[in-house]
């Protein structure tokens, strides 16, 4: 119960503190696959209609699927090529704007020109660089945005082009918290929602907590 109310307590001030973040909100269509480096787990965001960032540069490998739902499984109606978005976060809310993908030349003008948008609160377009990045089925995409990067291209952000340092996996991070979860599930949608650094904060301070 002690350690509940602590991380309670402790997400409270992670909650007040990010209240200078800016949320990424996440088209249902869009597979986000690499963020600033680091390939992102789709298990995490299953359901997530955003994503917490903090302000400065950020770059994004993405995808936009359709599903094709019958009464087995979804599988892709259509998968676009990767695509990578390199833009500064300085909005309150960021939306990525999808231009209409219903038919065969819709979708290859929009491969071809990138024309999405990324728009602010007030429907203003921010400034973004956009690029493909090729892919065959068995790339590793971490490591091809890490290449894409130290090749200096239109997207590239040279602070990515370095390995980063080795976190936790998602499941182990999910895991860290599962007495807490057990006690209380909506901390898990709560913990879900902070970037990864945030994430591992809070994490550093429940295994104190515990072994104090």
């Amino acid at each position: 119960m002690k350690l509940l109310l602590a991380v309670t307590g402790l997400l409270l001030l992670l909650v007040s503190a990010s209240c200078s973040a800016i949320t990424l909100r996440l088209d249902p269509q869009i597979d986000l696959l690499v963020l600033d480096g680091r390939k992102i787990s789709g298990a995490l965001l299953r359901g997530a209609d955003s994503l917490e960032l903090d302000r400065g540069q950020h770059q994004f490998l993405f995808r936009v699927e359709q599903l094709h739902h019958d009464q087995k499984e979804s599988v892709p109606r259509y998968q676009s090529v990767p695509m990578i978005v390199t833009f500064t976060a300085v909005a309150k809310t960021i939306t990525i704007r999808l231009p209409v993908l219903q038919t065969k030349r819709d979708r290859q003008h929009f491969e071809r020109n990138l024309n999405f948008q990324l728009v602010d609160e007030s429907g203003k377009e921010i400034m973004t660089l956009r690029d493909h990045l090729p892919l065959t089925a068995t790339a590793d995409i971490e490591k091809a945005m890490l290449n894409y990067n130290r090749t200096r291209q239109i997207a590239s952000v040279p602070r990515f082009a370095h390995p980063l340092s080795v976190s936790p996996s998602p499941a182990q991070l999910t895991a860290d918290l599962s007495l807490t979860q057990k006690e209380s599930p909506s901390l898990q949608r709560w913990f879900q929602r902070f970037d990864e650094a945030t994430r591992q904060q809070l994490l550093t301070l429940v295994k104190m907590l515990r072994t104090s």
